[in-house]
């Protein structure tokens, strides 16, 4: 049985994008967005929870988040993990509410949000191109095995590279497009 599966790499290099899109999507520009609080956990009921299983995210205005604590007695707890985030939002309680202001970003912020796009652009090709290896040390074993001849495996290993090129093309255009949000914001 033939390791080389070309459907499966294009798989795992898609959700190396999709963790990259994640990842792009917790980063703050400007404006207000529920996925900035998706990385938040918080201490409750002595354990950690997602803070969307605590609480209701929304977006009342653009440049203000809303966070509705379903259980009064978790909003202290879940105003801390806010606070300790590093994200830079001053949380303000209002009853069962929380309002957090989106405040503007400095331009000493915006240039580090831009080198942090950069390092997740980074950790997604490195992901891409250790699936690339996988494929081609697959490759090589079904043609030690005579499951594909040395032509075979010559031409997939191309498909493999331009498949690896495209995506890693992918994932600049997506760190791209974050970093030119956040700077011109």
């Amino acid at each position: 049985m033939a390791k080389y599966d070309k459907a499966d790499l294009q798989k795992r290099m898609n959700g190396t994008l999709e963790a990259l899109k994640h990842d792009l999507s917790g980063l703050r520009t400007g404006r207000a967005n529920i996925a900035l609080l998706d990385t938040i956990t918080v201490e409750v009921y002595g354990s950690k929870m997602p803070l969307n299983q605590v609480a209701t995210v929304s977006v009342p205005e653009s440049r203000m988040l809303s966070v509705q604590v379903w259980d009064k007695g978790n909003i202290q707890p879940v105003e801390k993990a806010i606070r300790s985030a590093g994200l830079g939002l001053n949380p303000m309680t209002d009853g069962p509410n929380i309002r957090l202001p989106i405040p503007d970003l400095t331009e000493e912020r915006r240039k580090d949000l831009a080198k942090l796009t950069g390092q997740f652009a980074e950790k997604a090709r490195i992901a891409i191109r250790n699936v690339r290896r996988d494929g081609m040390d697959d490759l090589k074993a079904d043609e030690i095995k005579k499951e594909i001849s040395e032509d075979d495996r010559k031409r997939l290993e191309t498909e493999v590279q331009k498949l690896t090129d495209d995506m890693i093309a992918e994932a600049d255009k997506l760190a791209d497009a974050k970093e030119q949000e956040i700077l011109t914001q």
